[in-house]
């Protein structure tokens, strides 16, 4: 398992990005991108790329000025090694149980699965 990067809304990207990049070196992993229907802005900043460190992806969604103290916390996004492997080893009928259970599985631990687990799916 893995760490790939955890999820902070912004309400000004301009000065998280230079608050990032300037004082904690961190560099910026690739050119912010805008969500035009979602109304977002994605920024991953870090002190290596997501495929071998664990960065920050900064949020901002345009319609929100600011956050209140822990307001502005997304998600934690982890990978599995293995994890792609295991489901396609699971009988091809039984693959959406196999997901089901895990999910059940850290439900009954009192976590909150918010996405099954996959790829996700990032718009164009």
């Amino acid at each position: 398992m893995r760490m790939l990067h955890t999820m902070l809304r912004v309400g000004d990207l301009e000065k998280s990005l230079a608050f990032y990049t300037g004082p904690l070196g961190m560099k910026l992993a690739a050119a912010a991108r805008d969500f035009e229907g979602g109304r977002f802005t994605l920024a991953f900043v870090g002190y290596g790329d997501e495929s071998d460190h664990t960065v920050l992806e900064l949020t901002h969604n345009w319609d929100t000025k600011s956050y209140d103290i822990g307001s502005g916390y997304g998600h934690v996004a982890l990978r599995r090694r293995g994890r792609l492997r295991d489901l396609r080893a699971a009988p091809r009928a039984g693959r959406e149980d196999h997901a089901r259970a895990r999910a059940d599985e850290a439900r009954h631990d009192g976590h909150r699965i918010r996405r099954g687990p996959g790829r996700l799916r990032r718009s164009s």
